[in-house]
């Protein structure tokens, strides 16, 4: 067959898929369907004949110009135009010039849609449909306000992107509104791909709520993929959708538009918007059902496991108009190599959100950033806290240890965790790699757990309860040893620590399976508890309890968990992205009411730290994920992207190696239980990877290889996965009770220490550098002082150290002076501009750094003691008048006559009640306790 022959049959196939009718021209019938394409069409003199003519309810719409494969089809972009302007004067057309214009060589397709303002070709996985042709063409005309060739016309998407209003400026951070407004410059300007990269915890979910409500109100879009990478994120953006307050008259977007969080293979016809894993649209286009346990779980480790992207083919149920706009949330390395075929499939705009760009993800998105928001700027911006890093060190975790022979020590199944005594024949010698996975250290465990709880008062000074706490360990089993650890060290019940995990709500039911040998062998199985991880999530994240959570990686990147103030790491995290995304758990701001409902000993969360008890901040970060093709990749991984269609021979080889292995450590019982679930020997499934790997065999299949493999790992279903999975936990664990730890180091780490000291440093030199020019510094330096300060002076001063370059807080200044200076710094801080009273103080003395509000505190109650001694009584309305005298000056440094007229004094009655209560005393009075208050 000719290129241009197999070309024409590769096309017929595609437009048949897309729902066309294919006729010739001697033998067309525009009534034989809603769209028909009619080969080989005359055209009008000088035009010649259109490879394919497509007509929509029985008029001309477009045409198709084939050409044979390997053709550059963009040099033949003027010949398509051609046709577009060729039809003859007596047949129906919905427009001239056609609008509608394809080139294809059966591998690759460009459009072109005349009905754009600014028309241009477009790749495309394939042809669309002709009902959606339909639909461009019954679109309302915009209302353009100068002449232009499309008045009247239909309004095409990217028509009506190029004249959107203008975004209002309510409800949204700067940030958010930069990002808005700086995408849609990008749409207007026909961009295909736009990055948005904005620190954890700045709202990029708001932003593109915000984004995609102005796209679906006033861009025409019809509907719109929100995409993340698992289940849990999943939900989140629906409660964003549900949350989210219209900027026009306050109803929420899921009041005017139906969201869809996809849970099955069936698109709603009437949603707007979709909320779906990438996985899940995966297996959609492959017309295969997802079970829900394969959403759950992050797709960040797998890109390595295979060399090409995941292979698409059209489905006619979802056609690939289906979105006009695709926002790709966490858009890490694998969205746009393992599953970039996902993404490509659909004629539609890809927005990317991301708090950790690497060179790759610019890559793909054609260096098209539209906003650039780094954690250091969310910080000076107050939409971030920062961080500090405190290390703990413990000998067994950095060294390893060694049991001497004759020692008793368990071993505990890794399945059942049911434990036995044995004797050592030989020394027992492990290194810090073995810990946790072949060797269980308890009492390491222990030593990093209360160090942490011992040092508790010098990361927080005088904080009395625990701060929220997230601990990442290695993985479900280590996760369990954790939590039984804190609740052991810090003496408290079920309800202060819990594990958040997948296999959180699900418990292991064990069945009898009977072997060859007559005798039974005991089989579990994963059952629901009816609990649910984001249940443990949400308390985590509104409730008092649980203090501490431990998790893998659940809630590793995404998950928002605003009064969170602990990260500690028990585990070795090698990408700098994925390091990045777990490290941002911490930085969301929250308000201090919110926060002071979950962690009544803090008054406001200004910071988080980073608790390091591997090392995790002190070595070098990929980055790339640290999942290589190597034999450590877990058989879990493996059978994960088996799961979703891997057909990587590397993957499957290895596959094949490890069930080999597992299948002679197995007993003859355990082995009928896998043949009674996979309906096959462990051994026939070994075979059948071997056999789909075998170059021969591959090569003798020819176009059949993907039925090979399809065969081949059809055994290995859910169910079966999962009992292999166990049936290789099943093996024992080393429990080194004997081995005590010890903390070898605790503190913050030397570039927190760096850090700090560098800002106290410019901070102490900008006050004297400036102490005669600002108003505050003036007065704070003088002693006594020539006058009092006001309010004013200090905002004036807060203003002058948050300019640019120094950016400078009162909450940066004090965690660093609380770092340098931990035994010397009192209290904790509200988040109030007269702090910056004890801060100059401190800087040139370096005596107490005490809150201003605590220093008020004591004065006052000086005073009164003193008034007492002097013999002055106050009655009980006095007293409520002067402790609210107290709190404005410890927030207002300054008490003026019309403050009385504002809360909380015009409540009492304002200034004539106060001079009711206090007489003719009042001003002396007042004059007294303020000089004594602010002083």
């Amino acid at each position: 067959m000719k290129p241009e022959d197999r070309a024409r049959v590769d096309i017929d196939r595609q437009l048949t898929q897309a729902g066309w009718v294919l006729q010739d021209a001697d033998k067309a019938n525009l009534h034989a369907g809603r769209g028909v394409a009619i080969r080989e069409f005359p055209l009008a003199r000088g035009h010649g004949k259109a490879d394919y003519l497509l007509y929509v309810d029985r008029k001309a719409v477009g045409a198709v110009e084939a050409k044979k494969l390997g053709t550059t089809l963009t040099a033949v972009e003027v010949q398509a135009a051609k046709y577009s302007e060729g039809l003859p004067a007596g047949l129906p057309a919905a427009l001239r010039p056609l609008p509608f214009l394809y080139q294809a060589t059966g591998v690759e397709t460009r459009f072109t849609n005349l009905l754009d303002p600014d028309p241009r070709s477009r790749e495309v996985f394939h042809f669309h449909r002709p009902e959606v042709f339909a639909d461009w063409l019954g679109a309302e005309p915009l209302w353009l306000p100068t002449k232009h060739s499309l008045d009247g016309k239909p309004a095409s998407l990217r028509l009506r992107l190029r004249n959107l209003p203008d975004v209002p400026q309510s409800g949204l951070w700067p940030a958010q509104l930069t990002a808005v407004r700086n995408l849609e410059k990008s749409f207007a300007e026909d961009r295909p791909r736009a990055l948005i990269q904005m620190a954890t915890g700045s709202g990029k979910t708001f932003t593109a709520v915000t984004s995609i409500y102005r796209l679906v109100k006033h861009g025409g879009a019809r509907r719109v993929l929100f995409l993340v990478d698992r289940a849990n994120l999943g939900r989140q953006a629906l409660k964003e959708f549900q949350t989210y307050a219209t900027p026009d008259d306050g109803r929420k977007f899921t009041e005017l538009y139906n969201v869809q969080r996809l849970t099955s293979n069936r698109i709603d016809p009437v949603a707007r918007v979709c909320i779906s894993t990438i996985q899940r649209l995966y297996a959609m286009l492959q017309g295969k059902e997802l079970a829900e346990d394969d959403e759950e779980s992050s797709l960040a480790s797998l890109e390595s496991l295979h060399k090409e992207p995941m292979p698409v083919a059209y489905s006619p149920a979802i056609p690939i108009e289906t979105f006009d706009v695709v926002f790709v949330d966490e858009c890490h390395r694998s969205i746009y190599t393992l599953w970039r075929q996902v993404l490509e499939y659909f004629d539609a705009f890809q927005v990317g959100l991301t708090a950790t760009p690497s060179k790759q993800t610019f890559g793909y998105f054609n260096q098209n950033l539209v906003m650039e928001y780094g954690h250091e700027r969310a910080v000076a911006d107050g939409v971030n806290v920062d961080f500090d890093v405190y290390r703990i060190r413990t000998r067994i975790t950095e060294q390893g240890s060694k049991v001497e022979a004759g020692l008793w020590v368990d071993r505990r199944d890794r399945e059942t965790r049911k434990k036995r005594w044995e004797q050592l024949d030989d020394d027992l010698e492990y290194g810090a790699d073995s810990l946790d996975r072949d060797v269980v250290a308890p009492d390491q465990i222990r030593t990093v757990i209360h160090a942490f709880r011992d040092k508790l008062p010098e990361i927080f000074p005088g904080r009395s309860d625990v701060p929220k706490t997230l601990i990442y360990a290695k993985d479900d089993a280590h996760a369990e040893d954790i939590v039984l650890a804190v609740r052991d060290v810090f003496s408290k019940g079920t309800d202060f620590a819990q594990k958040i995990t997948y296999r959180t709500g699900t418990a292991k039911i064990a069945e009898q399976v009977v072997g060859p040998d007559g005798k039974t062998v005991e089989v579990s199985k994963w059952k629901s508890t009816g609990v649910k991880p984001e249940d443990l999530l949400s308390s985590f994240r509104n409730s008092y309890n649980p203090r501490i959570a431990v998790t893998v990686d659940m809630i590793a990147t995404g998950t928002d968990i605003k009064p969170l103030e602990v990260v500690m790491f028990l585990r070795q995290v090698r990408s700098r992205n994925l390091f990045e995304q777990m490290k941002g758990r911490g930085v969301r701001v929250i308000g201090d009411d919110d926060f002071q409902l979950v962690s009544a000993g803090g008054r406001t969360k200004t910071r988080f730290v980073i608790v390091d008890a591997v090392g995790v901040t002190e070595q070098e970060l990929s980055d790339t994920h640290p999942l290589e093709r190597r034999p450590t990749v877990s058989l879990e991984k493996l059978f994960q992207a088996i799961s979703f269609g891997s057909t990587d021979p590397d993957v499957m080889s290895t596959v094949a190696g490890r069930l080999a292995r597992l299948d002679r450590q197995l007993t003859d019982a355990e082995r009928a239980a896998v043949a009674n679930t996979a309906g096959q020997a462990l051994q026939a499934i070994v075979s059948g990877l071997v056999a789909a790997v075998d170059p021969d065999r591959r090569a003798a299949a020819g176009d059949k290889v993907e039925d090979l493999v399809t065969d081949a790992v059809r055994p290995l279903t859910p169910a079966v996965r999962q009992q292999l999975l166990d049936l290789k936990k099943s093996k024992e664990q080393i429990i080194d009770t004997v081995s005590a730890d010890e903390v070898i180091g605790a503190g913050f780490s030397a570039a927190a220490k760096e850090r700090a000291q560098s800002l106290v440093t410019s901070f102490e030199a900008f006050i004297r550098q400036h102490k005669d020019e600002i108003t505050a510094l003036q007065i704070l330096y003088s002693k006594p002082y020539g006058r009092r300060l006001t309010f004013e002076d200090i905002k004036a001063l807060a203003e002058a150290i948050q300019a640019p370059p120094r950016q400078w807080t009162a909450e940066r200044l004090w965690q660093a002076y609380e770092t340098l200076f931990t035994s010397r710094v009192r209290g904790a801080p509200a988040r109030v501009l007269t702090n910056l009273v004890s801060l100059v103080r401190f800087a040139l003395a370096h005596d107490e750094l005490v809150p201003f509000p605590d220093v008020v505190a004591e004065r006052f109650v000086a005073w009164l003691a003193q008034q007492e001694h002097a013999g002055r009584r106050f009655t009980a309305e006095q007293r409520q008048w002067l402790e609210a005298i107290r709190d404005h000056v410890a927030a207002n440094l300054e008490l003026r006559a019309e403050d009385f007229e504002y809360a909380p004094f015009a409540q009492r009655g304002g200034l004539g009640a106060a001079h009711r209560v206090f007489g003719t005393q009042m001003n002396p009075l007042l004059d007294e306790l303020i000089g004594v208050l602010a002083a």
